[in-house]
């Protein structure tokens, strides 16, 4: 299957200052579409849901395609799509939702792996009622965190294991479906950040058997907001704390106050755009909304999408190890294509200085994941993240490996 990456990049118009993006994993650019339908959305007649009149069945129409358009992408339910501000606050909420049941001695599982909006609301919610934490460390050597080393951790007393589906700082992609089935066997919940692992593969909640997942439309071309997926059923189970006059029907009772119709249209936006990109440069000028099945366009835009990075990780990866004094911390067997650097007897920080002066943006740092920092030995600081993204070419990996070539001989 082609990708055609310059078909891509011609929907994006923020590309066209020349800069080279390498810093997907803290967000991607937005393509055209996704900025229009946030505008049409936010300037056309929109008001409070309902059905009387034109801009209350455009709010409406927003939410519910919002809900559907997820679902597709995630494999999952459009009843159990729950809106959030961000992967973050969704944590903050469902721990103070889920910790309600927890009493002291029971047990919560973290990683050493996970960025820390997937570790500190457990933390701090068993904290409060007395839960003991229990933690799950990684290979520093080669990045793999086992479900065997999750099944170390677990007993009769786990109520709830929070892992990553794949690490924003190193790119490992953890066993998840392995791991729900030993977390499921002790009867516990899993709740699984898909933040990093949405931008890079395609989602299938039933096989993967998380119980919770959430994920960031902006780490994948969408506006800035978060979305928990779950059954239903599941959902119908949990009572949150809520005003005594709004909904309490699923997923309405998890989500407080109006919600932002532009931004969930322009998560449609996006999904209808990642639906129709392996599309792009056969002759479609543009992503075809509603063509065909769009959970089946997504699922071979993500096989595209995945094989054209896999390349493109390969040819830097072969071209950081050229260089001297380099170390690549990203080693797991299946990884996304992020990379994390260091230098001898250099900082990571000048690095990213010196590539940002040549236009070239791959930020350092230790990006929320501070567990998986110190357990690698980089304190935390980190390192520097090279992330690829669906709009980065051959061209600027080349441009990118020729700088960091004249850097490594400062």
């Amino acid at each position: 299957m082609t990708y055609d990456v310059e078909a891509v990049r011609s929907h994006f118009p923020a590309l066209s200052t020349g800069v080279a993006h390498f810093d997907g994993p803290g967000g991607t650019q937005t393509p055209r579409s996704v900025g229009q339908a946030i505008a049409d959305t936010l300037t056309g007649p929109l008001s409070n849901r309902g059905a009387s009149s034109i801009s209350e069945r455009n709010a409406d129409a927003a939410v519910h395609g919002f809900r559907r358009a997820m679902a597709d992408l995630l494999g999952a339910d459009p009843r159990g799509i729950v809106y959030g501000r961000s992967a973050t606050q969704l944590a903050y909420d469902f721990s103070r939702h889920l910790s309600k049941e927890w009493r002291p001695g029971d047990e919560i599982v973290v990683t050493r792996l996970d960025h820390d909006s997937n570790v500190r609301p457990w933390l701090q919610a068993a904290e409060r009622v007395g839960a003991t934490v229990r933690w799950v460390g990684f290979n520093p050597n080669t990045g793999e965190l086992t479900a065997d080393a999750v099944q170390a951790q677990l007993s009769e007393r786990t109520r709830l294991v929070a892992v990553t589906a794949a690490s924003n700082l190193i790119g490992t992609m953890p066993p998840i479906a392995e791991i729900a089935r030993v977390v499921h066997a002790t009867g516990a919940l899993l709740y699984v950040d898909g933040v990093h692992y949405a931008a890079h593969a395609s989602v299938d909640l039933p096989a993967l058997g998380a119980d919770f997942f959430t994920c960031s439309p902006y780490k994948f071309l969408g506006p800035h907001c978060g979305v928990l997926a779950a059954a239903p059923a599941l959902l119908e189970r949990i009572m949150p704390d809520k005003l005594l006059p709004s909904t309490n029907a699923v997923p309405e009772r998890f989500e407080f106050g109006t919600l932002p119709y532009e931004l969930m249209a322009g998560t449609t936006a996006a999904v209808d755009f990642l639906a129709g990109m392996h599309e792009l440069g056969t002759g479609n000028a543009t992503p075809i909304e509603g063509a065909g099945d769009r959970r089946d366009r997504l699922v071979a835009s993500h096989m595209a999408l995945e094989e054209y990075e896999r390349h493109l990780r390969s040819a830097l990866e072969v071209g950081l190890a050229e260089l001297p004094g380099v170390t690549l911390h990203s080693r797991a067997a299946r990884r996304t294509p992020t990379l994390l650097v260091t230098f001898a007897g250099l900082s990571a920080g000048h690095a990213a200085r010196f590539l940002a002066e040549r236009d070239i943006l791959a930020p350092a740092g230790s990006f929320y994941a501070l567990e998986a920092s110190r357990w690698l030995g980089l304190g935390d600081e980190g390192g520097l993240r090279i992330g690829l993204a669906p709009y980065v070419t051959p061209a600027e990996v080349d441009r990118l490996l020729a700088a960091l070539h004249a850097f490594t001989r400062l």
